[in-house]
This record gives C-alpha cells, sequence and structure tokens, in this order.
C-alpha cells in the first residue's frame, strides 16, 4: 500500500477495519488523541506560526498541526491542516514522516493520552501565509539556529534534532 493510501473499506489482503467487541476498549485501555504536524522547510529554515486565542499555549511558536478527524488518515490531515493554515498544497506524497510522538499522562484523563505524526514537507504550491487569524497571530519563517522564544516543547525539541542533523526515532514517548 502506497505511504498515505488507506483503506475506506478493507484491503485486498484482508479487512482492516473489523469491529472489536466493546468489552476490548474498557478499562484501563486508552483512546489516544491523534494530530498531524507539517514541518514546512525551505532550506534551512522552517515555517512557524504563533499561537493565539486556542487555550493552549498561546503566544509560543508551532509548526502547522491539527487533530486527524474522524474518517481522515494522518497524511490527509496533515495536508488539510497545512491548506488550511497556510493556504499551501501539498501533495501527500511529499509528505516525509520524521516521527510518531506518543505524549501520555501516566494514568491521566482520556484527553491526555495523545498520538503525534510528525511529516517534513520542502515541495508545496502557493505562497504560505497566515489563513487561521483567530488561532494565530503571526506566521514567520525562522532559521533552525534561530528559532523564536517560546515554542511549544515537544516541537521544540523536534526541531532541535533536526536543527543538530541527529536521527530522529521512529518513535518517541513522552511522558507529560
Amino acid at each position: 500500500m502506497p505511504s498515505g493510501a488507506g483503506c475506506e473499506d478493507g484491503c485486498e489482503t484482508g479487512r482492516v477495519n473489523d469491529r472489536y467487541a466493546p468489552e476490548d476498549h474498557l478499562g484501563e485501555r486508552t483512546s489516544l488523541i491523534a494530530a498531524a504536524y507539517v514541518v514546512l522547510r525551505r532550506g534551512d529554515e522552517v515555517l512557524l506560526q504563533q499561537r493565539a486565542g486556542t487555550g493552549y499555549r498561546d503566544g509560543y511558536w508551532a509548526v502547522l498541526a491539527g487533530h486527524v478527524d474522524r474518517r481522515e488518515s494522518a497524511h490527509e490531515a496533515a495536508v488539510r491542516e497545512a491548506h488550511e493554515e497556510a493556504g499551501v498544497t501539498i501533495d501527500p506524497a511529499a509528505l516525509r514522516p520524521l516521527t510518531t510522538l506518543h505524549r501520555f499522562e501516566r494514568g491521566g484523563p482520556a484527553v491526555e493520552q495523545r498520538v503525534d505524526f510528525f511529516f517534513e514537507a520542502t515541495r508545496w504550491s502557493d505562497e504560505p501565509s497566515l489563513r487561521e487569524a483567530d488561532k494565530a497571530s503571526a506566521m514567520r519563517w525562522f532559521p533552525l539556529d534561530a528559532l523564536p522564544d517560546p515554542v511549544v516543547p515537544h516541537e521544540l525539541d523536534l526541531l532541535n534534532l533536526l536543527r543538530a542533523g541527529t536521527a530522529v526515532p521512529a518513535v518517541i514517548s513522552l511522558p507529560l
């Protein structure tokens, strides 16, 4: 199956969306909240927006990101969020997976059990511009070695790995 493709009603090799018995999702199991992130890169620069009016880390700088909606893949969410927030069009095939970040609060509420899919894009169409003024107050390019302060902490961790040229682990677990 190609990157970014999904099985709506099942794959040729077998069904992927068979239902579990309801009791399989009770008790100690978690329901993860999924989000897709796009690190838009222009050479050694990254596009960041300053969060405002969201209730989460307002005033912090952040990459393009948003929740994965029902009935969409992480790739589709990344493409949608980049278009909604910055007005850019990204071919899903141009998304390079960077990492999957599992953020969690041990024993915490379901809303604090998260999985974040980080992608990098170096090719897109249209010039990025601030499109959601109710959720961000500014949008600018920053060199990776001169990031603004503050940057959303878990995003800063990833940007620092990219700046250093360090290999990014395929999966990162980060207790809150």
